[in-house]
């Protein structure tokens, strides 16, 4: 019998499909001290981001003998040392598709709570404030969005964009695309001197650091606004609050921070910030996805109804 760690949680209909499937699933989130001793005992683990896979957890899994595979149920593999784990003989998979449209509409979201003041807005009323003339808001429309890195997320906000009306530019590391279908390439410092909007969409690689620091913080087109719904550590935090304080960008939308869970209380409660508590991924809708998702990949690596027959 295969047996499955999930230890973030995960949609009940796919954890049923698993069970249904023959497999000995155990749902508990473990705490490193006994998440190393759990790794032992299961041919697989399903984590979101709060688990962090280390060369510590792995090794110790390694010990076990049994662990083959390890899935993501989201995107992003920056809590797993993939490089490592896949040296060692287990494989890594994500599932990149599921959460696209939620994240999309997120960083839409924010977007019209930047260019509106609807998150200020909303804070000062509960407080007894009726501000209407100073929060003159922009349109949307008629304005260009800049995105940084052009996957799925990216296609799926440059579609919605277009919709109202926005011009959008994208970069990426592999340059112009075919199939960019209306949206223009940019290199990356055109892009920021353009863009009204600039959203990014990309992995985050601490070898790299920041991508948003001071340096790109002057190149980006003053009173723009800025939207990060990928990876904390991709903006620099004490550089966002300088160019906010000083008038550099109208306002910034964040649902990542650099040392998740804990987060920058100054740069949350700025008044020209539009803060969440990274929930791109976190609708119903898209937790089903990826747990539909999840279920494939395991069926495809352990043959797991192939087994039923």
């Amino acid at each position: 019998m295969v047996r499955i760690l999930v230890t973030d949680g995960m949609d009940q209909s796919a954890l049923e499909e698993i069970k249904s499937l023959g497999c000995d699933v155990i749902n508990e989130h473990y705490e490193k001290r006994e998440l190393k001793e759990a790794v032992k005992t299961v041919d697989a683990i399903l984590v979101r981001s709060a688990t962090k896979l280390s060369k510590e957890i792995i090794d110790s899994a390694i010990e076990g003998g049994r662990l083959k595979l390890v899935v993501r149920g989201g995107v992003g593999l920056d809590s797993i040392d993939v490089d490592y784990a896949e040296a060692k003989g287990i494989e890594v998979r994500n599932t990149p598709r599921a959460s696209s449209r939620s994240v999309a509409e997120l960083a839409l979201g924010h977007m019209f709570s930047l260019a509106r003041n609807i998150g200020i807005s909303n804070v000062t009323m509960r407080g007894g404030e009726w501000n209407k003339k100073k929060y003159k808001g922009v349109e949307l429309y008629g304005k260009t969005l800049g995105l940084i890195g052009f996957g799925r997320i990216s296609r799926e906000l440059a579609k919605k964009a277009k919709a109202l009306g926005m011009k959008v530019l994208y970069t990426n590391r592999r340059g112009p695309l075919e199939d960019a279908k209306g949206c223009m390439y940019r290199e990356m410092d055109d892009l920021l001197r353009q863009s009204d909007f600039i959203s990014i969409h990309i992995p985050f690689d601490k070898k790299n650091g920041p991508l948003i620091a001071g340096a790109e913080f002057e190149k980006i087109k003053e009173g723009a606004f800025l939207v990060n719904t990928s990876r904390g550590g991709l903006v620099d935090e004490k550089e966002l609050l300088y160019a906010l304080d000083s008038g550099r960008i109208s306002g910034a939308a964040l649902d990542v921070y650099e040392n998740e869970p804990g987060y920058n209380i100054k740069l949350a409660s700025h008044p020209k910030v539009s803060c969440t508590p990274h929930i791109g991924a976190y609708t119903w809708e898209a937790q089903r996805r990826v747990g539909e998702e999840v279920v494939l990949e395991l069926d495809k690596f352990f043959n797991l109804r192939s087994r039923l027959y």
